[in-house]
């Protein structure tokens, strides 16, 4: 069956009634993804973060351009110094104008049971 309006299909049904794309991609009520705010009202997901560097060794100069090249690079510094570099599981390398101590700092105090 071709359809040529694939929003029109209907989604098969799993036993419990509901659509199958609906109970695998609908997120869990009160289980919402925490969020890193590395600056400027930019946001990443806490969970993927894997690093947060300084950018001013050579090693993290060559990192952020081969992510570049990649098309894997997101300047989060709204035009000023980049302070740090974040860097996700996804291989995506992220920068951004706020220190790295700041950031470590929103992360762990975002972590659930941490003390203030």
């Amino acid at each position: 069956m071709n359809d040529p309006h694939p929003i029109h299909r209907v989604a098969p049904r799993s036993a419990s009634g509901k659509a199958a794309t609906e109970a695998s991609s609908q997120p869990l009520r009160g289980a919402a993804p925490r969020l890193l705010n590395v600056g400027y009202g930019n946001l990443v997901t806490a969970s993927r973060v894997v690093a947060i560097v300084a950018p001013a060794a050579a090693p993290m100069r060559r990192l952020r351009h081969e992510a570049g090249e990649r098309g894997k690079l997101v300047d989060a510094t709204e035009g000023r110094r980049t302070r740090s570099i974040v860097i996700l599981d996804s291989d995506h390398v992220v920068l951004s104008a706020i220190n790295p101590e700041t950031l470590a700092a929103r992360l762990v105090e975002d972590e659930p049971g941490s003390q203030p």
